[in-house]
């Protein structure tokens, strides 16, 4: 129990960091950012609390808004998908899965955690940029932002993922 929570603070303050240091920075393709937080919400393993999957993505989300100037729109989005991500991980298990089992490309297998990680990051970006922008407005550059900043945060877990330990 206390071992889990060391290592969700250590993923929080890990991933926190990383995208306030270092991601938030990059501007790709004309808007797109690279979301590295939302990969905390994708860890979360099967059977967890979903009340405690709900405070640890608001608290997320909350501590992206401080540091981004985005009130309420990363704690919002991030909840959204913290609600979702146990039901949608059920989705990709096998019906024999191990009750705790981790949400990895190693358990689920490489395109059952593609599928799962780019179907949450799109629900999520919708709702980030959705919010954010609060019109359709520039229609194009909406819809640049959703799936560049998608794909690129896609790739990072991809590669976040094929470093992680077994």
């Amino acid at each position: 129990m206390i071992y889990d929570l060391l290592k969700r603070v250590m993923q929080f303050v890990l991933l926190g960091l990383s995208q306030v240091l270092v991601f938030n920075g990059m501007d790709i393709l004309y808007g797109a950012i690279p979301l590295i937080y939302v990969y905390f919400v994708i860890m979360f393993p099967r059977n967890y609390p979903k009340w405690a999957i709900l405070l640890w993505s608001f608290a997320m989300g909350l501590t992206m808004d401080m540091f981004t100037n985005t009130p309420g729109v990363a704690a919002m989005s991030l909840t959204l998908i913290g609600a979702l991500q146990p039901y949608l991980l059920e989705l990709f298990l096998p019906r024999n899965a191990d009750d705790y089992i981790k949400t990895s490309s190693r358990t689920l297998g490489f395109g059952k955690f593609l599928s799962l990680t780019y179907i949450l990051l799109l629900i999520y970006c919708v709702a980030f940029y959705t919010i954010e922008a609060f019109s359709f407005f520039n229609f194009f550059h909406w819809l640049m932002c959703i799936f560049g900043s998608s794909i690129l945060t896609t790739m990072l877990i991809l590669a976040l993922e094929s470093l992680r330990k077994k």
